[in-house]
């Protein structure tokens, strides 16, 4: 039996560290569709072209440390306003997220354009300063030496660029609830949608 969970927001806001906790509790599987565009800016800034590199996307190219740098975060915003780079994608996640047993799948479009039919949509949001200062603690724990004014124009411009796409713009799905993690610890939300899910699941 299938349960697919549609987490959507723009970047750090906490979506994917609520999905993955999501995952856990209800024992989903997770997918981070985030990663199959920075895979496919990955090769792009390899020099393959972007539809190539998403027709030619294989599971293991996820696992690259590479795809958490800032270089392929900007190039992984701009595959994804490719429409054909996205539709190269879309049986992808559509198949994950209706394998038994459950799925999570975070990212952008989720609940509008990839599954919307699912059974929970959340929309995680959080003030772009907050988003920043998470950013840029990540960054730094891994080594990078950016700044939080630095992290706060990256992100304003992957918003900008996402928000505003003429295909599958970053957008909430109507039915979908609206999670603003500006103020909250990641125990509180996550408890806030493990619960909302629970509460779906048995109705």
């Amino acid at each position: 039996m299938s349960f697919a969970v549609a987490i959507d927001g723009p970047a750090a806001s906490g979506k994917g560290t609520i999905a993955r906790a999501v995952a856990a509790h209800f024992g989903f599987l997770h997918l981070d569709t985030g990663l199959l565009y920075r895979a496919v800016g990955r090769q792009m800034l390899d020099g393959v072209a972007p539809l190539k590199a998403a027709e030619m996307l294989t599971p293991d190219r996820l696992d690259d440390p590479s795809l958490r740098h800032a270089d392929v975060a900007q190039a992984a915003s701009k595959a994804a306003a490719i429409p054909e780079v996205r539709a190269a994608l879309v049986d992808f996640q559509r198949a994950f997220a209706r394998r038994d047993g459950g799925a999570v799948l975070d990212g952008r479009d989720i609940g509008t354009v990839i599954c919307p039919d699912a059974e929970a949509k959340l929309f995680v949001i959080a003030a772009p300063e907050i988003r920043a200062h998470r950013r840029c603690a990540e960054l730094r724990a891994s080594g990078f030496d950016v700044t939080e004014a630095e992290v706060l124009d990256d992100l304003r411009a992957r918003d900008e660029r996402d928000m505003n796409r003429a295909d599958a713009p970053l957008k909430p799905a109507e039915d979908a609830l609206m999670l603003d993690t500006t103020e909250m610890s990641i125990s509180d939300a996550v408890a806030k949608a493990v619960a909302v899910i629970e509460k779906l699941r048995g109705a």
